[in-house]
Order: C-alpha cells, then structure tokens, then sequence
C-alpha cells in the first residue's frame, strides 16, 4: 500500500506544479472504506488557485484519470475529494508475494537504523518485593523496546533501580543484628522485607538506632568496605530474584545501573550547572528557576545532599555519553510527570537543547481491581508480579483441564496465563488506569489474549489440515470483500508500528491485532478455504499464513509468545 501511496502523491504532485504545496501531508486514509484507500481534499487548495475546491477537484480528478496511475484501480471526484481506490489484483500480489518472502521477517524495518534508543522502564527498589505497581511500566517499557528494535533502532533497555537510600542503613543494621536468623540464599526477599520492617519497628522505640541506621548510610555513601559489600550482597540477590520474574516474561535487561551507579556523578552536574551560572540559593537549597515550570528543580537540598532530579541529569549525561541515544524514555507513573518535566528543562542546560528534546517521558495510569479500586493484595492473589502471574497460569490450566484439551498443559497455560496479562496492559490507552480482572482477560472470547493466540492457533491448524503452505501462489485470485479487507489491513501494519513508536503507544499495536483477529474470522466464516479450485485454495492458504506471521509478530512485539495449540 505504501508503494501505491507514493504513486498517488507522486503524480498529484506532478499535475499540481507546485513544488509549496506538500501533498504528503494532505493526503488521508478515509474512515470509510466506500470512499477509497486514500483520499486527497482540495479545500487547503482553494486559497493557492483562487477557486472552489469542487472546482479543484474535479480538474485534478481528469487529469489523474488520464495518468492511468498504476497499482489505482478506481478514481472518484466527490465534492472537494479526490479518492482513489487500490488494485485489488495489485495490493493482493504485493502484500501476499511480501509475506511470503520475508516470513517472520516481515515485521521489521529499518526505519531507525544508525539510531540509538534508551529505554528506563520497570525499575523495582531492591530488598522488596517485586510489586505489582511495577507491572505496567515493565509491561509498557518491554513493549516499547520490542518495538523500536523491531523497527531498526537499536535499543538499550535500562532497569534504573531503586538501590540507594536511607532505607538501606537501616536494612544493613537490622542484617547485623540478626543474621542469624535469616536465610537470605533460600528466601532473600522475605528476609529483607522482615528485617527493615522490624528494625523499623525498633527505631519507633529506640531513637539511638535511627542514629545507627543513618551512620550506616553515611558509611555506604564514603564507600565503607564492610558496608559497601553487605549493600552489594542485597543488590545482588535482589536481582537475581528479580531476574527470574523477568525471565517469566521474556524480558532481557541492557544495564541495571540504578541510582548507586551514579553516587560520584553528581558533582559534574552541579558544576557544569553552576558555571552556567543557572545555580540559585532558595531557603538554604541550591535551585534552577524555569521557564516552563512554575516550581523549581532542586538539585541540592538545604543540607547539601542531592535530589533525585540530580541523579536523573547524572543519569541523562552518562547516557548520552555511552550510548549517543536519539531519545531516552521514560516509562513511569503519571505521577511523576512534573518531576520530568522539571528535569528535562534542566538537562539542556546539560547537555543541549537539541539533546534534551530526545528525552520523553511516558506516563501510564494506575491497576485497579475489578471493583474500581486501587489495586492490592486479593482474595486468591498476592500483590506481587509473580503472584498475580502464578495465578493467571493457574487457572489457564484449570480451564485447559475442563475442556479436555490435548495440549502441553504446562506450557500451553503459562503462554495463555501470562499473554492475558499483558495483553490486558496495553489493550487500552497507557495513560488510563487498567482494570485487572483475571478472569475477564482470561476469556478466549472479545477483545483478549486468548481470543488473538486462539486465531493464530486457527491458522495453523488450517495449514496443517491442508499439508502445508503451498509453493505457488497467484494471490490476484483473492477478490472477495472478506479478503481483501484482511490483506488491506495486514499492508497497513508498518504504518501502525510507525504510529505506535511516535505515539509511544503499544496500544495501537493491541487494536490492530484484535481488528486482524476479527477480519480473519470473517474471512473464514464467508471463505471457505480448502476449495476444489487448487489455484484459489493455495491463494487463501497464503493469506491464512500471512495472517498467522502478523498476529504471532505482532503478540511477540507486546511480549506475548502464541502456543501451537488450545
């Protein structure tokens, strides 16, 4: 279809001769599929030609039509639009022949290549649980460095972790009081969630340990021995049990440098801010005044420590520096958007402004339960990632064991369980708050994950049936309503990766997969597939196959793998 689009501009253009007038950005997708695949509409014409854009349209409308524009089955002048309606023999030839080829490849690009994408996402704080408030900037972020690395970039994923803190001094002098009577290998999480709330509890009592707990912190900051190896001792297995919840999800990390890392970054950044001379005192503090921002952005505190904002500039410095990014984003609360905002002004001052454009914050809405409430621990479900995952693969397996099906159970379930989860995530907009309702997203019918891994299931389950894809195909034969929907639809699927990207919206992915799904089943349901005719037999067959490439490309893209069989 792109191809199609370019001839269509191209020779508009050339009618026109007005190099000023950019038909690129005038020409449309209708709505509409009566009114054409692409429509061009004159009114932005009339003021440039002194002429009603009926007028307008009417002319180019002959003037095209006289070009017998290839790969353009139909042109149509209606009121101040010119549509024009694809081949079908043509976009049926073009899409078919370019699945084929390229197979699993057809989903790539290489719209970013030579570009660098940094993507901060997920981000747990160390010695607690992995809770399920980091479900969807895990999910999200993942979905985003799929994504663009799909599209050719290539992508650094950055899980900036929460490891430094006041919180650890008290972690270390709990740890050094009680030991003993922790197995950190076995249950390190639990033993460090059990031992900051107690010595939380004892400092309520004793205020000599909250002196204790801020010496170890201090000591950690000076870069004690002692005290640096227990910290990198908790880091350490923090990671690795949060590694294995990764792993549950598919999702690989390109540094986990957290808010340590960089401890002894941060006076580059308050001396370069200074020699700007952009460093003010407020109330004790050392502050930068903004111009889009009414609030300031501290960067050290009355006490001289610094903010967090000061380790996120040490962060974006370091970054540009070792990655050279084209954008760094951020996937994070909604909560967190002044904060971002605030930083991001600040970081020109850094490094440039043109940098400091690349920086993107990607804000997302909060997990509500079922009832509409702020998600937490229910009845049958722990509020950890790994809880709510269990769960869903558990009664994955049920349903799998109800029914009677002869599939791998084990694998068949996580694949389902945890696909639901996900594709729950990001079926709607990020920004608004998800509902989670484990049995809802675990339907294999309406708008779910189940519903759009049973399709793919479908078509390979008809491409067995039939004994395989067929080695000659002429996909002009492909002529019913039904059918050329689908193909128009799977042809569309570069410009929605594009949209996704520059809308950092893997939503846009969830919709166009479900509207495949659906456009399949009405193929199916009104074309039967295995036909007499070998020739229309073995042009379906490609579309059937075409189909399964773009949902298990498009489902692994989000983070979801499709089972052979439910």
């Amino acid at each position: 279809m792109d191809e199609i689009k370019k001839i269509i501009i191209d020779s508009i253009k050339k009618v026109l001769e007005n190099d000023e007038i950019q038909v690129e950005e005038y020409i449309e997708k209708p709505k509409d599929s009566s009114m054409g695949d692409f429509a061009f509409p004159c009114f932005k014409l009339a003021s440039v030609y002194k002429r009603s854009p009926m007028e307008i349209a009417k002319e180019l409308y002959e003037k095209l039509t006289a070009l017998n524009l290839e790969g353009v089955g139909k042109i149509e002048a209606v009121g101040a639009y010119i549509n024009f309606f694809a081949d079908s023999n043509v976009i049926a030839s073009q899409v078919i022949s370019k699945v084929l080829s390229k197979g699993e490849e057809y989903l790539k690009s290489d719209l970013g290549k030579g570009k660098t994408v940094c993507i901060d996402y997920s981000s747990p704080n160390i010695a607690k649980p992995f809770h399920i408030g980091h479900l969807r900037t895990t999910i999200i972020g993942a979905a985003l460095y799929n994504l663009y690395k799909a599209l050719g970039y290539r992508t650094v994923g950055i899980n900036h972790l929460g490891d430094y803190g006041t919180q650890f001094g008290y972690v270390i002098e709990g740890y050094k009081r009680w030991k003993d009577e922790y197995d950190l290998d076995t249950e390190p999480i639990k033993s460090l969630v059990s031992i900051y709330v107690r010595i939380s509890a004892l400092a309520k009592e004793d205020e000599s340990v909250i002196e204790l707990a801020r010496e170890n912190f201090a000591k950690l900051e000076q870069g004690d021995k002692e005290t640096v190896e227990l910290w990198s001792k908790f880091r350490e297995l923090s990671i690795k049990e949060y590694k294995r919840i990764y792993e549950k999800l598919d999702i690989e990390f390109d540094s986990y440098n957290g808010e340590a890392f960089y401890n002894d970054k941060m006076d580059e950044i308050v001396d370069i801010l200074e020699q700007k001379q952009v460093l003010t005192e407020s109330e004790g503090a050392k502050v930068v005044n903004l111009k889009k921002e009414k609030v300031p952005c501290m960067i050290l505190k009355s006490n001289g420590s610094t903010t967090y904002a000061t380790r996120d500039l040490a962060a974006v410095l370091f970054r540009k520096r070792e990655y050279d990014f084209e954008k760094c984003i951020y996937v994070t609360g909604g909560e967190q958007m002044l904060h971002f905002k605030q930083v991001f002004e600040v970081a020109e001052h850094i490094v440039g402004k043109d940098v400091a454009q690349g920086l993107v914050h990607v804000p997302f809405g909060m997990v509500l339960g079922s009832d509409g409430k702020k998600f937490s621990t229910r009845k049958g479900a722990s509020a950890t990632i790994e809880g709510v995952l269990d769960e869903a693969i558990e009664k994955s397996r049920e349903t799998l064991i109800q029914k009677g099906k002869d599939v791998e159970i084990e694998e068949t379930a996580k694949k389902i369980g945890i696909g639901a989860v996900i594709f729950n995530d990001l079926k709607n907009s990020r920004i608004k708050d998800e509902v989670f309702d484990l049995d809802d997203m675990l339907k294999f019918e309406g708008e779910t994950g189940p519903y759009v891994q049973y399709t793919f299931v479908r078509t390979n389950s008809i491409l067995e049936k039939a004994g395989g894809l067929p080695s000659q195909v002429n996909a002009s034969l492909l002529k019913e309503k039904e059918e050329l929907e689908l193909i128009k639809k799977i042809a569309d699927l570069e410009n929605v990766m594009k949209q996704a990207a520059e809308e950092y919206e893997p939503s846009v992915l969830t919709r166009y997969v479900i509207e495949v799904a659906t456009l399949f089943s009405k193929f199916y349901n009104e074309c039967q597939v295995i036909v007499e005719d070998e020739e229309l037999k073995n042009a379906r067959l490609a579309l059937v196959y075409s189909t399964g490439v773009v949902i298990k490309g498009v489902l692994g893209i989000l983070g979801i793998k499709c089972p052979d069989k439910m």
